[in-house]
């Protein structure tokens, strides 16, 4: 069964068109294939599970929720600024912390009247529980005693105890993202969960309500007490900035110093007498200049405009002297400058000149008293100025000192006022205690147990069970090296697989019988096999079962030398193991028994010359054998045994306990000329060799060998080693016709195969090797 064509090229595994990340195909068959190791874990984790769920004892979990709601206080004092997220996430989880405090649970002992309460001060105690009492009583042995606790310390440890217990059974969380927490207490009385979970709200809204009306309280007496220390600081600083002025005469109007109003006043003065002075120096430097040309130059050059003065007669002096020089010139043109009328008025003319340089000289002499005049106000005013501002600099050194005075009565002045404002506030808030929580799920009596939960308990159990049973199976699956399907031959050899050899007994039908051989509780395998037992009963299965699994493999076997070694009259097949008691001896003399059935001239020689398994199956035991022929002691064919059905020929062998070089036997001369007879009278020439792993027998007599079979024991040889002994015999590992797994498990082989693997589908073979069969239950 599952045999292909012999070919030349190696049977290594071929890759997939693309690789993937998990191969379902191989994982599927991992599963079924370690199905019945992850069912019984699952089975033990759900019977632990029954029987905790026997023996546990129930609990009921009663459950309130508290809203904490700062717009409760909105009425009763100004509201805050709406705090951030984060502000809340705190507020929040400080309430957690409070419900769980020692403090509260103390609280709700006391409200409740739980101190003795016999649920609470002996609870079930667990498993766990118990091995910790048990060993802190057997700690207390050892331990020196302590002094007897008086009545008082013995109800303040029970308290304590009580409070323990308490904050054990509670759990508080936040529910989502809200403002609301869940407090719920878990315990095996459900009245006392639902008493004390309602002990819990009603304590916290208390606690709140004394919280907020003691923190008032304190702050009102605090704020008392800085308010009279205040009000007297104030008057103090009041009293010190006025005594300072009566002290350094810093009298003050319209809030400014008097010495500063009067450097104001005296600088405008100044800056009138300034203007002034200037006025009246260009006044008087410009008649000066007039005056300085002459009386002619005066009057013709100088340009007086009636802006400048307010002096009538200069006016009239000038229009005059304009009139006459213009009468002047006319009288002149008509007749002539020495006309009496033209020397009239030129003598007019020059009278008024005269009248006008007097004028201005006059006039000149008045400017340059008001310049006087004018700078020495100024003069006057820069001294006052300098007077005022040197004692001005001593009270602005004063008031640097009063200043700070000020700031320091206003500072305490504005601190008094706010602290009133505060004080006035606390104690309008310690008349409305309102809390900023409130209760919105009452705490009702549970109507059913909350643990232990029987349904999560039996899905958690079926889970840890699939799970541990899934590590067992990839435990196994780790551990699990050996040679099982086809696949495991070419991916780890890369060799041609010529087939499985079942156990003895489920070549037929295929049911598992315990390793039994065909012939009752006999052994499998000839290198178990007992002296004595028929040849023919343990050697001549492929004979007598010809449509039998284990006779289409050594078929397969046949095939793969007549292809491999076609052209060749003689053929030298050597049967190898790596390992011993894998079945080669039973195998080497089942292929020679069908190579002998089939018509061709077979010899069967034994050549495991320490441990002869075919020899021992022999019904008589040899005189004689390989290695007497080998050392010429007797000729060969004179020892040689003939199966009279099969007409198959044996060259048994004979332990020597002297023998100690084997291998120097199996490659003498005499071995080499034994064999040169042998191909000439045999077509076949089937050699059990020694294991390939603890000796060199095989290794020895390889030059001899034209092929080699491998028989490797089903779910038993390490797939490590083999490949590793192979690796080492280069000259037989090139020569190996293929691999043969024997003792293979035959209803256990579909579970190792991946899904649409050959051995899956063995079943449907079934009928191809059975020996009778109704026609009716013949295949087409």
């Amino acid at each position: 069964m599952y045999q292909k064509n012999f070919t030349f090229q190696s049977a290594l595994p071929q890759g997939e068109a693309q690789d993937s990340f998990i191969d379902l195909d191989r994982l599927m068959a991992i599963v079924t294939r370690r199905i019945r190791t992850i069912i019984f874990a699952m089975a033990a984790f759900v019977i632990l599970a029954v029987a905790y769920l026997l023996i546990a004892t129930p609990s009921y979990t009663s459950m309130t929720q508290i809203l904490l709601d700062e717009s409760m206080t909105k009425y009763a004092e100004d509201q805050p600024p709406a705090a951030s997220s984060q502000q809340a996430d705190m507020e929040i989880a400080s309430a957690v912390e409070i419900l769980k405090s020692n403090e509260m649970a103390l609280r709700v002992v006391d409200t409740a009247d739980l101190a003795n309460n016999n649920t609470l001060l002996n609870p079930p105690q667990s498993p766990a529980a118990l091995l910790k009492s048990g060993v802190g009583l057997i700690v207390g042995i050892f331990t020196p005693g302590r002094p007897p606790m008086t009545p008082e310390e013995m109800r303040e440890a029970q308290r304590q105890k009580v409070a323990a217990v308490l904050q054990d059974g509670l759990k508080v969380e936040r529910v989502t993202r809200s403002s609301v927490v869940a407090v719920s207490f878990n315990s095996t009385d459900k009245l006392l969960a639902a008493k004390v979970t309602r002990a819990y709200a009603d304590a916290y809204l208390t606690d709140q309500l004394n919280a907020n009306f003691d923190a008032t309280e304190r702050a009102s007496v605090w704020l008392q007490e800085r308010l009279n220390d205040l009000r007297q600081r104030a008057q103090e600083a009041s009293l010190e900035v006025e005594k300072y002025k009566a002290d350094n005469g810093l009298t003050s109007t319209g809030g400014e110093l008097m010495s500063e109003q009067q450097i104001s006043d005296l600088n405008k003065q100044l800056i009138i007498a300034q203007a002034d002075t200037a006025s009246a120096s260009a006044r008087y430097n410009q008649y000066k200049s007039i005056i300085d040309q002459g009386p002619d130059n005066a009057v013709k050059n100088a340009t007086i405009s009636s802006s400048q003065t307010d002096n009538s007669v200069l006016q009239d002096l000038k229009t005059r002297y304009l009139a006459v020089e213009k009468r002047e010139q006319d009288v002149t043109q008509n007749y002539g400058a020495e006309h009496p009328q033209a020397v009239a008025l030129r003598a007019e003319r020059q009278d008024i000149t005269r009248q006008i340089y007097q004028e201005l000289q006059q006039l000149t002499a008045s400017y340059k008293n008001e310049l006087d005049v004018a700078q020495s106000r100024s003069a006057s005013l820069r001294e006052s100025i300098e007077g005022v501002v040197g004692k001005n600099s001593e009270a602005n050194r004063s008031l640097v000192h009063l200043n700070e005075l000020n700031q320091k009565a206003t500072a305490l002045k504005t601190l008094y006022e706010s602290y009133l404002g505060r004080f006035e506030a606390a104690s309008q808030q310690r008349s409305f205690p309102i809390a900023k929580a409130r209760v919105i799920s009452l705490a009702g009596v549970p109507t059913a147990p909350s643990s232990p939960k029987k349904t999560l308990v039996i899905a958690l159990s079926v889970i840890l069970g699939l799970m541990a049973g899934a590590g067992l199976a990839a435990f196994q699956e780790f551990r699990d090296r050996f040679f099982r399907v086809e696949a495991d031959v070419r991916s780890a050899l890369g060799l041609k697989f010529l087939g499985y050899l079942p156990l003895l007994g489920q070549q037929s039908t295929g049911k598992k019988r315990r390793r039994k051989g065909i012939i009752g509780s006999d052994p499998a395998t000839a290198e178990d096999v007992e002296p004595g037992v028929a040849f023919e009963r343990i050697m001549r299965v492929s004979v007598e079962a010809p449509r039998s699994i284990f006779a289409e493999t050594l078929r397969n076997a046949k095939l793969a030398s007549d292809v491999m070694l076609q052209g060749r009259p003689d053929r030298v097949i050597g049967v190898v193991s790596a390992l011993p008691g894998e079945g080669k001896s039973t195998t080497a003399a089942n292929f020679a028994a069908l190579l002998a059935s089939s018509g061709k001239r077979t010899l069967l020689i034994d050549a495991d010359l320490r441990n002869p398994g075919l020899s021992r199956t022999l019904k008589s035991p040899p005189q004689a054998g390989l290695i007497e022929a080998v050392l010429g002691e007797v000729p060969w064919t004179n020892v040689v045994k003939v199966d009279p059905r099969t007409k198959l020929a044996i060259l048994p062998v004979v332990v020597r306990d002297h023998l100690l070089h084997t291998s120097e036997l199996l490659s003498s001369q005499g071995m080499q000329h034994l064999m040169e007879h042998a191909r000439k009278m045999f077509d076949y020439i089937v050699v059990d060799l020694a294991p390939l792993g603890p000796v060199i027998d095989a290794k020895a007599f390889a030059p001899q060998v034209d092929a080699f079979i491998l028989v490797t024991e089903w779910g038993a040889t390490p797939t490590n080693l083999v490949r590793d002994v192979l690796e080492q015999e280069p000259q037989i590992n090139s020569r190996i016709l293929g691999v043969i797994l024997n003792k293979t498990d035959m209803s256990e082989l579909p579970r190792y195969s991946d899904f649409g693997g050959t051995e899956r589908y063995r079943q449907k073979y079934v009928s191809y090797y059975t020996e009778a069969q109704p026609p009716a239950q013949v295949d087409a």
